[in-house]
């Protein structure tokens, strides 16, 4: 038998996408010899992975889990919101997330070097599910948030299964009082973040680009007015953009008639302690992904023309 070397099982799972333990044994098979490994695993129908790796993957799932004072979500995208129902793509990304939890490190890169509850790698585990499946899939994110006491509250939106959804929410509340009522204020306002949206904690967490570009809209609809007034125009716009975009500022939406941040402090009296909401993370499936559009009835054509 050939000597299988580490260098020969990473040059053949680079060519095919399978895992490496089906390379492994592909060589094995085939005494060493690349292209009839490739072809075994072509025959295995666990060559795919490669094959599918230049496919947009819009769809998917939003997974997050907590663990005590940690939370963690994970986004990890297939081609068809069909794939989002299978129990195994489902099993994928919920392995993924209990990975994520177990270390506390949300490097994409890392995680996907991990160690996989079903052996091998979280990298391995995506590639046979692509395999098995028949579609492009991906790790696309992951964010950590940990607080040192308190509650982290967690939403999902449009939920399929437990922590399995559309949007995931996370929000950390640290705080030394009642259990029972941070848990209850942490899922409200991560509610509220799903319908809400915000772009950040408060205003100085803002990227500076784009509030430039705000002041900016603002100063070119109010051109030709003295710059004193124009400075005073500019920075009353600007406070209004926060109650927009900043979490602290907006107008909560279980009672518009307060803010977040109203909310949170109000909330001492409940948890018999005082209470800050210290960051959030909220994923949307597929945001920010160019999707491709396809012409269904000109793909039918182009085929019966070959």
């Amino acid at each position: 038998m050939s000597n299988i070397t580490a260098a020969l099982v990473k040059d053949l799972r680079e060519k095919t996408g399978a895992g490496m333990m089906d390379c492994k044994s592909a060589l094995n098979e085939t005494n060493g010899d690349i292209e009839a490994a490739i072809d075994w695993l072509r025959k295995k129908g666990l060559s795919k992975a490669a094959k599918k790796s230049d496919r947009v993957a819009a769809e998917g799932l939003v997974a997050l889990a907590v663990k005590g004072t940690r939370g963690v979500v994970v986004e990890v995208n297939s081609e068809t919101d069909f794939v989002a129902r299978n129990s195994d793509f489902q099993a994928l990304a919920k392995n993924i997330t209990g990975v994520v939890v177990g270390s506390g490190n949300a490097d994409v890169e890392a995680v996907k070097t991990a160690a996989y509850p079903a052996g091998g790698t979280v990298s391995d585990a995506i590639n046979n599910a692509i395999a098995t499946i028949g579609e492009n899939m991906t790790l696309r994110r992951a964010a950590v948030i940990d607080v040192t006491a308190g509650a982290i509250g967690s939403y999902i939106h449009n939920a399929i299964a437990e922590g399995l959804g559309k949007i995931g929410v996370l929000v950390a509340l640290e705080s030394t009082g009642s259990a029972e009522a941070l848990a209850d204020l942490g899922r409200k306002i991560a509610m509220h973040v799903a319908a809400a949206s915000p772009l950040a904690l408060e205003a100085s967490q803002l990227d500076k680009a784009v509030l430039e570009r705000e002041a900016n809209v603002l100063r070119e609809k109010n051109a030709g007015k003295p710059a004193n007034v124009l400075d005073k125009i500019v920075e009353s716009g600007l406070k209004t953009y926060y109650k927009e975009v900043c979490l602290l500022d907006q107008a909560f939406i279980h009672d518009p008639s307060k803010t977040v941040a109203q909310i949170v402090a109000e909330a001492a009296k409940t948890a018999g302690a005082p209470v800050a909401l210290k960051g959030f993370f909220r994923y949307a499936l597929g945001e920010g992904i160019e999707k491709q559009e396809s012409d269904f009835a000109a793909e039918v054509a182009s085929m019966s023309k070959s």
